[in-house]
């Protein structure tokens, strides 16, 4: 008789505003980058745009302290999901709006934990709602 193996745990990364909702319910690491981080939205050349936009991405992925974010959550989630519960791991990223910040953030934390060989998805809750004007 062959023993099975436990898959290998998959982890969702959820991006979304603070501005429409909260995280989501049981994630495991929750990153609030409102107050750490410059919103984009303020630039009226960004405001418009999302985290496809590369110039966001840019924007985002140049402020200090992101790579360094990016690179501690996507340790602590491989961390989590090479515990000896092999559990399924969430990992939320919220940012006002949910348009630049958190998606982006979210989308290389994905990347990331791709390239070292865990299963990852992004979530993006709310990168398709209109500006919230602030």
């Amino acid at each position: 008789m062959e023993q099975q193996t436990d898959p290998d745990p998959v982890i969702r990364v959820v991006s979304f505003g603070y501005l429409h909702s909260g995280p989501p319910t049981g994630a495991h690491l929750v990153a609030d980058v409102r107050a750490h981080f410059r919103d984009p939205h303020v630039s009226a050349e960004l405001r418009a745009l999302t985290s496809s936009s590369a110039l966001v991405r840019e924007t985002v992925l140049n402020t200090p302290g992101v790579p360094d974010l990016i690179a501690a959550l996507a340790a602590a989630a491989a961390a989590m999901a090479a515990g000896p519960a092999r559990a399924d791991v969430a990992v939320a990223v919220g940012c006002a709006g949910g348009k630049h910040r958190a998606p982006t953030i979210a989308q290389e934390i994905v990347v990331r934990l791709e390239a070292s060989g865990l299963p990852a998805a992004h979530e993006r809750w709310h990168e398709a709602e209109p500006v919230v004007n602030r």
